[in-house]
């Protein structure tokens, strides 16, 4: 027309062009495809994990007031339900708990009698050990002399003469750690209480409250999987823990080892860190032994400590917590080690129930093969 612009033409790039964006993804090769789709979940599920970690760090209290809850629940539940049959449940929820709390009160006033007395022939025997010890550390292979045993004594004691202060401060501070202990005990007895008589009843209201209505099957179905896995992991480790205390007590007691009832009740508590606990406890009960006992008795607890492994390992834990716990060595031992480093002793205990729960979790929401 007349004075218009002249009509330029516009070429299509080739983003626009169609079927373009498929050409592209089909050049990308599949391997790729499919790492990046694994990555970014792989980031949203760790910085879930990552930002519920924070969260019981920030309410560590009451995270591990609770996990202990649940242990007193897994393990008292049973027998609450058939104390049920003959009494009234709340009459029931009491006596089985307090009878327990009870029970675990006299073991340990058992424990603290039994040293105080033996305090008196406990100390000459161990002054006696020492210089045992002092002995064959003079001997071949170390010979360490006399004088070199001697400045390590005189550094020992003069560090603690100069740091009594900072050591007293740090004992102080232990105090508040006891308060926080007591609080916490205080706390997960209460709770126990109504995850005993009631608990059924506050995942329902839970559940009804908090969730869609199409979401509550499989809620229920991971909740069932989850208290299954953890009241089985529970019962079974308890039943394992009990086994080496029983075989470590008779033993250190045939070898007659000085302070065998507190290192039993030692052993108890420190086989609930699966392939570490017992290790160490043991460990103990070998320096006990050596400064007590002599050399050849502490060869025999280091004999001990073998035997006592490998039955665990080998026996105890595939027979009692096969159908709990399907876990490789391998992850139980990483477990443990990833817990220590995030939450020390308390997350080395939490560290493999856990990961149980959540792998038994994860098996019971995948959908079945077709």
């Amino acid at each position: 027309m007349p004075g218009s612009r002249p009509a330029r033409t516009v070429r299509l790039s080739a983003g626009a062009r169609p079927g373009h964006d498929a050409a592209v993804t089909a050049r990308v090769m599949p391997w790729l495809r499919i790492t990046a789709a694994y990555a970014w979940r792989l980031i949203l599920v760790g910085a879930v994990v990552y930002g519920v970690f924070t969260v019981l760090g920030r309410f560590q209290l009451i995270a591990v007031a609770l996990f202990l809850a649940l242990i007193v629940t897994s393990v008292l539940r049973p027998l609450a339900d058939l104390l049920d049959r003959l009494l009234p449940r709340p009459l029931s929820v009491a006596v089985a708990l307090f009878g327990s709390l009870l029970l675990l009160l006299s073991l340990l006033a058992l424990v603290g009698n039994a040293v105080a007395s033996e305090s008196a022939t406990l100390a000459g025997e161990f002054r006696g050990g020492v210089q045992r010890i002092e002995l064959w550390l003079q001997r071949p292979p170390l010979r360490l002399s006399a004088g070199r045993l001697s400045a390590l004594e005189n550094q020992v004691t003069n560090y603690i003469d100069a740091h009594r202060s900072r050591l007293l401060s740090s004992a102080v501070t232990q105090l508040g750690k006891v308060v926080e202990l007591v609080t916490g005990g205080a706390l997960a007895l209460f709770a126990s209480v109504f995850f005993i008589h009631s608990g059924e009843r506050l995942w329902a209201w839970a559940r009804d409250q908090l969730l869609p209505s199409g979401a509550r099957g499989a809620w229920d179905r991971a909740g069932s999987t989850a208290w299954r896995t953890f009241a089985g992991y529970t019962r079974g480790i308890i039943i394992v823990a009990a086994t080496n205390a029983v075989l470590v007590g008779i033993a250190l007691l045939v070898l007659r080892v000085p302070l065998a009832l507190p290192l039993t009740l030692l052993e108890f508590f420190a086989a609930f860190v699966p392939l570490v606990g017992s290790p160490v406890a043991l460990g103990v009960a070998t320096v006990v032994a050596l400064a007590g006992r002599g050399p050849l008795t502490a060869v025999a607890v280091l004999a001990l400590i073998v035997v006592i492994g490998q039955f665990e390992g080998h026996v105890l834990h595939p027979l009692v917590l096969s159908w709990a716990v399907r876990l490789h060595p391998l992850v139980v031992a990483v477990s443990v080690i990833a817990g220590s480093i995030v939450g020390g002793v308390i997350g080395a205990v939490v560290a493999v129930p856990f990961v149980s729960v959540a792998w038994a979790v994860l098996r019971a929401l995948r959908p079945a093969p077709t």
